[in-house]
């Protein structure tokens, strides 16, 4: 039996799988890229907090960035450091707490900087102000950052000097982009915010940047990093991708329990669902990969996935598999650890995928598992 067929044979179904080694290879080319760039690169939350998986991480990057209390917190308690952070807004309730767990923290606008910018330098922590760089390559208006009107980040015109005790400047434009997105984003910020840069001490070039993703320019990345840093000498500079750390890593793995005919149109019903699960698909829109599947071509026989939450638009498709599916089949979402787990919700109380990491070794350690009082607990 095979290391693939043995640990098929133990997985719960549905759930999420992380596999190590996949993991270990992604974090190689980011250090790396680190090293040879001189850029400090740490692990965006916000696409994967699957803290199991922290003591890995500490052994190839040195931080990570939260986008919210929680996730600062859960940098502190599980990743073992402060954190970078960012929220497109901070409240009074939150703020103390927030501090408490941050080493550096940047603000959506001047006037939140003046409201909690003081109680972060009190407390020795490098306050930075998020800029809009007026461009992104982001065709989905709800992933752009920089569409007409965005509420995130300063314009420039906005922007003309920089308030007292400001040490940073963020900018986050890019989603799942190359390196040659980054050259031109750079362009803009120069061109809208070069006379802050010699003002800053450091300067956030946010996410969005797939260095692990195959056909991506490490080499350019490299190049442009090491280049803007002789422009600007002494300015460290700091990246914080989030779906390149995890970026085929793992998969979802659901069981087909029902087949459904009509209006010529057969539906492989399974254990989970897309608007629960995987939103992404629904949200960008994108046809996951199946394992074991294509697209249909010509007059081959066509099967849409459908999944088990009651929302009428629960379903993709269409798919041809390379046999045809039965009831009990496995049926396997690639790349599903970036923007999932992260994502989901518990609508309609279907059952939530359980987690497991594949460690190098073949062990499937199933980290958890969701039931009723996971579902209960968030209710009232």
């Amino acid at each position: 039996m095979s290391r693939e067929t043995a640990t098929a044979c133990r997985i719960p179904s549905p759930c999420y799988v992380l596999d190590e080694s996949l993991l270990r290879r992604n974090l190689s080319v980011i250090k790396d890229v680190a090293d040879r760039s001189g850029a400090e690169i740490i692990v965006a939350l916000k696409a994967n907090a699957t803290w199991s998986v922290f003591p890995v991480m500490r052994e190839y990057v040195n931080g990570a960035t939260a986008s919210s209390l929680a996730e600062a917190r859960l940098v502190w308690e599980e990743f073992g450091t402060p954190t970078h952070t960012y929220a497109p807004v901070y409240t009074d309730s939150e703020i103390e707490e927030i501090l408490r767990y941050s080493s550096h923290i940047t603000f959506n606008s001047v006037a939140q900087f003046e409201r909690f910018g003081p109680m972060a330098i009190l407390r020795g922590i490098s306050c930075g102000l998020r800029i809009n760089p007026g461009w992104s390559p982001v065709e989905t208006c709800l992933y752009n950052p920089c569409s007409p009107g965005s509420r995130l980040g300063i314009p420039h015109e906005q922007l003309a000097d920089l308030p007292d005790g400001v040490e940073g400047l963020h900018f986050h434009n890019l989603c799942e982009s190359g390196a040659e997105e980054l050259v031109k984003t750079l362009e803009s910020v120069e061109r809208l915010f070069g006379h802050l840069l010699p003002k800053v001490k450091w300067i956030n070039f946010g996410g969005g940047h797939l260095m692990t993703r195959e056909g991506y320019d490490r080499e350019l990345l490299i190049a442009t990093v090491r280049a803007f840093r002789e422009r600007y000498p002494g300015l460290r500079v700091i990246l914080e991708p989030g779906s390149a750390f995890t970026w085929q890593t793992g998969w979802l793995e659901a069981t087909v329990e029902d087949i459904v005919h009509s209006g010529g149109v057969s539906t492989l019903m399974v254990n989970v669902s897309f608007a629960c699960h995987m939103p992404d698909c629904l949200e960008m829109p994108y046809t996951p990969a199946v394992r074991g599947a294509h697209d249909p071509a010509g007059d081959e026989l066509r099967w849409r996935i459908g999944g088990n939450s009651c929302l009428a638009g629960d379903y993709m498709g269409d798919w041809a598999f390379d046999r045809e599916p039965r009831v009990g089949d496995r049926i396997v979402f690639e790349d599903m650890i970036h923007y999932t787990m992260v994502k989901t919700t518990m609508f309609n109380g279907v059952a939530h995928p359980s987690i497991a990491i594949l460690r190098q070794d073949g062990t499937l350690d199933v980290v958890r598992r969701f039931g009723y009082e996971d579902y209960r607990d968030r209710m009232s």
